[in-house]
């Protein structure tokens, strides 16, 4: 169409970003930049393909199509219908699942959009769950609470109750899991962490689950992409409903998705499963980041990826190690995964002090609680996470570098504690002056 045709109130459509919006064109270069000149070490974050990126960035973005394929509200949804189904095969392929005992909903929002839809299908309102507490490596949707507050939905419309780690070992507490459970009755019990360096043994946890009458759901939003590529132990050999965010380890977009069991007494999960997606929780699905979604799980079934997440746990084990030959304290003392948990309580600072001086240095980190912490808002502790730096190809030399700058920048936040005393710390000039003096 010649642009000489176009009426003018439609002329926008066909210009470029950097044309109509400048400003927020800016905002994106600025951003780009950030990411790629500095280290990005958040645990939950990840550099995803540009293949990924085109797909999500698609004219898939202008259709709706609320309900299944094959049983949609709107018309002109064949393509779609297409894109969903392949998006759910390579779905059940990248995890090695038989189509015949497990299904998979790619619709979610985000992992917790997909993790409140489970609970919806699995369980009642009021009815009780059991997840690992948020000081202790857990996930706020996993049904935390504070004294005075109820925190999410997860525990405003369950009854929750945590459970946690042995003091000793600072690993999970599978007997004293199974007496809590023993006594609280709950009808679901949730695995998995945002901040748990360590794998899960799924087997003790279905044996509780069998012993009390309890769902057994795992939230892999962090370790799917390990998982995936058979690096860690094995969910769906023991849950009844698997959740996983697609934008971690799994280096897709940033959506959700829920599998569930189809055999055995689980046939009626499927229904479930899906009505509390649509129309119980959320409305049309994002069809584009469908797309992104499917174009990811292509890549994770490849060979390559399989060596891309042996090469995120080596590079977690390498910046551990590094760490604690600089004589600092790791909860667990190590990681099995991509990620690893620093408690700077040792050293009289919070993590929110070294997360801010990393940020003004260029490394990208997040404050985090660690096991023992009083509250979440003021964490002793940091987490670190090797997923996109391995993205950026970095091997373990590489990472110990990294060690040796995250040496110097607890440091450098020893020297600027001391002298800045209660001063809030805000830009690079402050570091400069305080160091200097």
């Amino acid at each position: 169409m010649a642009t000489a045709n176009i009426a003018a109130f439609n002329k926008v459509l066909y210009a470029p970003l950097a044309e109509t919006d400048p400003e927020v064109q800016n905002i994106i270069d600025k951003e780009t930049w950030r990411q790629y000149s500095g280290l990005e070490l958040i645990a939950s974050e990840n550099l995803t393909s540009r293949a990924t990126i085109e797909a999500n960035g698609s004219i898939l973005t202008n259709k709706y199509s609320e309900g299944l394929p094959g049983a949609r509200y709107y018309g002109g949804n064949e393509h779609i219908d297409e894109l969903e189904n392949l998006c759910r095969k390579r779905a059940l392929q990248a995890f090695n699942l038989d189509p015949t005992k497990w299904g998979v909903n790619v619709q979610p929002y985000s992992g917790s959009t997909a993790n409140f839809a489970a609970l919806t299908a699995l369980i009642q309102p009021q009815d009780r769950l059991m997840g690992l507490g948020l000081p202790d490596g857990g996930h706020l949707t996993h049904g935390y609470y504070t004294a005075k507050k109820k925190m999410t939905a997860s525990s405003i419309y369950f009854q929750s109750f945590p459970y946690g780690l042995d003091p000793s070992t600072q690993l999970i507490d599978y007997g004293a899991l199974a007496q809590q459970a023993k006594i609280f009755k709950p009808r679901l019990i949730i695995c998995g962490a945002s901040a748990y360096p360590r794998d899960w043994d799924y087997a003790a946890l279905k044996a509780t689950c069998e012993k009390e009458g309890a769902y057994l759901m795992a939230d892999i939003a962090h370790t799917s992409g390990l998982i995936a590529a058979q690096q860690l132990n094995n969910p769906f050999d023991y849950c009844d409903v698997v959740t996983t965010t697609t934008h971690k380890t799994l280096r897709g977009p940033r959506a959700g998705l829920i599998f569930f069991r189809k055999d055995g007494t689980n046939q009626d999960l499927e229904k479930r499963v899906n009505e509390a997606v649509f129309p119980a929780c959320q409305g049309g699905p994002h069809n584009n980041t469908i797309a992104a979604v499917a174009t990811s799980l292509l890549q994770a079934s490849q060979p390559e990826f399989k060596e891309y997440a042996r090469q995120v746990i080596a590079n977690a084990k390498t910046l551990a190690s590094g760490l604690m030959e600089h004589g600092y304290k790791l909860q667990t003392g190590g990681t099995d995964n991509h990620l690893v948990l620093w408690d700077l309580r040792p050293l009289g600072l919070t993590g929110s002090k070294v997360e801010k001086v990393c940020d003004l240095l260029g490394i990208t980190i997040n404050k985090n609680a660690v096991s023992g912490d009083a509250s979440a808002q003021t964490p002793g502790g940091i987490r670190l996470g090797t997923s996109a730096l391995t993205s950026r190809n970095m091997m373990e030399d590489d990472i110990k570098k990294v060690a040796s700058f995250l040496h110097r920048v607890i440091q450098l936040s020893i020297v600027l504690q001391k002298e800045a005393g209660s001063k809030p710390i805000r830009s690079r000039s402050t570091i400069h002056c305080i160091v200097q003096s």
